[in-house]
């Protein structure tokens, strides 16, 4: 079993910036897929960003060339930098893992961030 844990959420006023963070432990795993998701109220859970294996990101739309994914191996941790954000941007953000050695993906608990206007 893997667990993810997130921090890092608030609120910040549009064109702010936030930082989150996901620490995965557990079992012995090789990490094939780390990243983010979110979902707003009354909407579908969406990708937001997401590292392959390899390193190469994967970003929506909607955030590139605001966001910006990264993960550092060693700790088995994934971070999301977010600049100029807006209120569109509120949501509540998961950790996604998918990885070699354990069955599944997991998703961390979920953290809030809200852009206020």
């Amino acid at each position: 079993q893997v667990q993810l844990v997130e921090s890092g959420g608030g609120l910040v006023q549009a064109g702010g910036s936030l930082r989150l963070s996901c620490a995965a432990s557990g079992s012995r795993f090789s990490i094939n897929v780390m990243g983010w998701y979110r979902q707003a109220p009354g909407k579908q859970r969406e990708l937001v960003a997401v590292i392959i294996r390899g390193g190469t990101p994967n970003y929506a739309d909607s955030v590139k060339g605001r966001f910006t994914v990264s993960r550092d191996n060693a700790k088995n941790m994934v971070y999301l930098q977010m600049s100029s954000l807006k209120p569109s941007d509120t949501a509540v953000y998961y950790c996604y893992l998918d990885a070699v050695g354990v069955p599944g993906a997991y998703w961390g608990q979920g953290t809030q961030v809200t852009v206020s206007s």
